[in-house]
């Protein structure tokens, strides 16, 4: 499972992958709930889930309960674009409960540690890539 992490100080995203191990202590939770920055190597840190996705990419909404996916009737919010004013949509969404088949986690920072998370999560840099 892939963590996406938002520092709402400097409006910087992290992104880091979650041990299979790790990712039990994460099933049954839901959006708005807080987590342990540890489960994903940030120690001293506490993170709120904001949403996320499954295995083949439907967006989890706060408004469907439970971990399954439904067909909803949207005409706004995670899951639906309109192009018109009224304009309704019958879309699959997930609900709001993580299980096995999320994918994607997306979180943001509640609580500090004391080291950064620049330093926690450094930049990769791609191979064969050199800036001139």
């Amino acid at each position: 499972m892939k963590v996406v992490i938002s520092d709402p100080k400097t409006g910087k995203t992290y992104q880091t992958d979650v041990a299979k191990e790790q990712e039990a202590g994460l099933v049954g939770l839901k959006i708005g709930d807080l987590v342990e920055g540890a489960i994903v190597g940030a120690n001293a840190y506490k993170l709120q889930i904001t949403g996320g996705s499954d295995k083949e990419g439907f967006p989890m909404r706060r408004d469907v309960s439970g971990p399954r996916r439904i067909r909803a009737l949207l005409s706004s919010g995670t899951g639906i674009q309109t192009s018109r004013k009224g304009e309704r949509r019958i879309k699959s969404v997930r609900g709001n409960t993580i299980s096995e088949n999320i994918m994607q986690l997306n979180t943001k920072v509640t609580e500090y540690g004391e080291k950064s998370l620049d330093e926690l999560f450094p930049l990769k840099q791609k191979e064969g890539k050199t800036n001139v």
